[in-house]
């Protein structure tokens, strides 16, 4: 019999499963419509830790893991999640974070002034609160104009806190920022006889700051969620405690370098205290860099507003490079209402556009 004529049977054929057969055949995902929504206080280590039922006798701390299919997604202190799962707030209970809320705010940063990367600071803030020391260690202007760009691109208004000002006159560093409609915080040590708040820290480190600059921030950040951002040693951590009532880890700087030494290693989001309900203040680690790769340079320019009326005379598509033919910015630098500041802030701008040939840390703000 030829080959041809067989009546072939593959009824006894055993097909392999496929390892693919039980997942889903469709993008959708549940809706989770018995999800409880919570404000994301701390992330550590793959754990988020969130308020529910916020200012009322319900209230209580969840701790959560995040949801496969959210992997990707940065999960930020400031974020309004969707919780499953154990919500009770019990010591042993781990809820499931499965739904990220959208977001009003978004400030974010880049390692540097090349990296594509977006790297998430905190959500929803409405503030951003610049802390630099008059001294010890040595304020620098690139940083403070970094975060200023970041905080107007991200729609998130901006206070900048001088500490340390019985240390040195802060005076010049403000002539900088004179032609901003920007408020400003300064801050000293409380001497004798001053009134002061005690700031103590985990570390058994105290200080005592004037009431007068406590007070201040107080009634700025009153019904708001405010992140603050500073390099390391500039008494943010001290700030934070006098506010919160908080016992955040200070440290002091390094007699070698110059530089601060990190003393929060994660950002958590704490209470002020006497404060309105809704009032946040989100403490975030000692930062080294603030890389501005995805803010659109229209948007950093917009953030030196007292050198954006000049740039209306610069020919269509000026770089505002020291080079740029046509450039109106040198002009303004050179008259007198720019002030003895004015050649500073030029250069801080170009340098922040990248549009200067060399540029150290120091200039990028970066130590």
């Amino acid at each position: 019999m030829g080959r041809d004529t067989y009546d072939w049977d593959e009824s006894d054929v055993r097909i392999r499963p496929n390892k693919k057969g039980t997942r889903p055949r469709t993008k959708d995902r549940p809706a989770y419509e018995d999800a409880v929504i919570g404000r994301i206080v701390t992330v550590d280590r793959g754990r988020y830790t969130a308020i529910l039922d916020e200012d009322s006798p319900d209230e209580r701390v969840v701790v959560a893991a995040r949801a496969r299919e959210l992997r990707r997604s940065p999960v930020v202190p400031g974020d309004f999640v969707a919780l499953v799962g154990d919500t009770s707030g019990s010591p042993d209970g781990l809820a499931r974070l499965v739904r990220i809320q959208d977001r009003r705010t978004l400030l974010r940063r880049s390692a540097d002034d090349t990296d594509p990367v977006e790297r998430v600071v905190v959500a929803n803030a409405d503030q951003l609160v610049v802390v630099v020391a008059a001294a010890n260690p040595e304020p620098r202007i690139g940083f403070i104009d970094r975060a200023l760009a970041a905080a107007y691109d991200a729609g998130i208004e901006p206070i900048l806190c001088i500490t340390k000002a019985d240390v040195k006159d802060p005076a010049a560093l403000l002539e900088n920022y004179r032609h901003l409609d920007l408020e400003v915080v300064v801050s000293r040590s409380a001497g004798d006889g001053a009134t002061g708040i005690d700031a103590r820290s985990a570390d058994g480190l105290s200080a005592r700051l004037e009431a007068g600059a406590v007070g201040e921030l107080h009634r700025l950040l009153a019904g708001r969620v405010s992140v603050v951002l500073g390099h390391s040693g500039v008494g943010k951590s001290t700030l934070v405690n006098a506010l919160t009532g908080a016992q955040r880890a200070t440290g002091g700087v390094n007699a070698v370098t110059g530089r601060g030494r990190h003393t929060s290693s994660s950002a958590l989001a704490l209470r002020v205290a006497d404060a309105p309900p809704g009032t946040w203040i989100i403490d975030t680690p000692g930062i080294r860099s603030f890389g501005l790769a995805l803010v659109d340079p229209d948007n950093i320019l917009q953030s030196f507003p007292d050198l954006l009326p000049a740039s209306a005379n610069c020919p269509r598509g000026c770089t505002h490079a020291a080079d740029a033919a046509g450039c109106a910015l040198d002009a303004w630098a050179s008259r007198p209402e720019a002030g003895p500041a004015g050649a500073a802030r030029l250069a801080s701008l170009r340098r922040l556009l990248g549009a200067e040939d060399k540029v150290d840390s120091k200039q990028l703000g970066t130590v």
